[in-house]
Formats: C-alpha cells, sequence, structure tokens
C-alpha cells in the first residue's frame, strides 16, 4: 500500500500520547511485528542466539514426531508446522543463514527417519518427497542470494542432505524426475538461474 504525502502528514501531526495508543493498538493485532520490534529494541539475545535454539527446537520436535512417521499425512503437517516456525524466525531476525542452515536442517532430520520412510506404500509417503524436494530446491535459490563466505558451511549441509537422499530409492528417483540435479548439491556448482529453472520445471507440472 502506497502511502500519499497528506496521510503520511496527518500521522506526524499526531501528539506523542496519540502515536503511543496507535502503536500499541496495532501491536496488539499483529504479533510478528511486536516479537519483531521486541528482537531489534531490547531483546538481549543475537540472531545467533535465536539460530541456535531454533537449532534445537527443529531437532526435538522432528525427533517427536517421528514416533508417528507411519502416518505420513500427520507427519508432514508436523514437519510444516516447524517450517512456519522457521519462517516466523526469519522474518523477526532477518536470518538470512538461518533460512538456508535451519530449513536444510529440517530436511536432514526428517530423513534420518530414511528406514521407516522406506518401509511405508510410495503413495503415502509421495506428498512428503514433494514437500523435501521443494525445499531443497528452495534452499538452492537462497543460497545463490547469500555472501560466499557462508557457503563453506552450507556445502555441509548439503552433504548431509544428498547422502540422505541417496540413501532412500525411492526419493533419489523423483528428486532425478523432478529435474533436481545432485551435481546441484554443492554451492559453487547450483546454476546462477536455479529461480528460473525452478519455475521452468514447476510450469511443465512437476514439483506438485
Amino acid at each position: 500500500m502506497e502511502y500519499s504525502k497528506e496521510f503520511k502528514a496527518a500521522l506526524s501531526a499526531f501528539s506523542g500520547t496519540e502515536k503511543d495508543k496507535l502503536i500499541f493498538r496495532l501491536l496488539r493485532k499483529d504479533k510478528l511485528l511486536s516479537k519483531k520490534l521486541y528482537f531489534e529494541l531490547i531483546d538481549p539475545e543475537t540472531t545467533d542466539d535465536k539460530r541456535n535454539a531454533m537449532e534445537e527446537h527443529v531437532e526435538e520436535q522432528v525427533l517427536l514426531a517421528s514416533k508417528y512417521v507411519g502416518n505420513a499425512k500427520y507427519f508432514l503437517s508436523v514437519v510444516r508446522k516447524i517450517s512456519a516456525e522457521i519462517t516466523e524466525h526469519v522474518k523477526i531476525t532477518t536470518d538470512k543463514f538461518g533460512e538456508v542452515s535451519l530449513n536444510l536442517l529440517l530436511v536432514n532430520k526428517v530423513l534420518e527417519n530414511n528406514g521407516d520412510l522406506s518401509r511405508q506404500r510410495f503413495d503415502n509417503v509421495y506428498k512428503l518427497y514433494i514437500y523435501i524436494i521443494n525445499k531443497i530446491f528452495k534452499s538452492l535459490v537462497l543460497i545463490k542470494k547469500l555472501d560466499q563466505d557462508y557457503w563453506m558451511e552450507i556445502d555441509e549441509y548439503l552433504r548431509d542432505t544428498l547422502n540422505k537422499v541417496l540413501e532412500n530409492p525411492y526419493l533419489q528417483k523423483l528428486c532425478i524426475n523432478n529435474g533436481l540435479d545432485f551435481n546441484w548439491f554443492e554451492c559453487n556448482r547450483i546454476p546462477d538461474n536455479i529461480d528460473q529453472i525452478m519455475k521452468d520445471i514447476k510450469s511443465q507440472g512437476f514439483l506438485r
């Protein structure tokens, strides 16, 4: 939404008390904005602190959810919930590195259940696998936007991801069928136009 000069001038004309009331009213309606401002203004924890805590949270939640891996639909719903929490963390902290590392960590922790997943009917785990492949693709797109100083650390996550994908024959074949090149699991080998590649693949009806 664009704000006119007149509207901005009217807001500026508010008294300090009126502005305070307006701010608190808005914050009550927007919890995410409230958390973001708290983090930016007075939170003693740094972005690294928040990321470390989120790493522990992701590992704990996937471990708890792994008890229900036999119910692929419910397991996927829990994974989506954890993903939403990662998204909230990124919006609050603007943690670009964490946006990649935490999502790859989520994928890797989910795939630690390869043994149980592989024993299920492919139809039951198809949506989970497609979700994982989309996560990997989106991570590759984000990596190309990261400072290259982070690439060495991200490569460790990617190697772990690739190893786990290759341990799962069904997931491996599905990756190939959906255009995910295993050569891309190294930062400096990700194509510069990976975002366009992903769009083209989706336009052909894949990744769904």
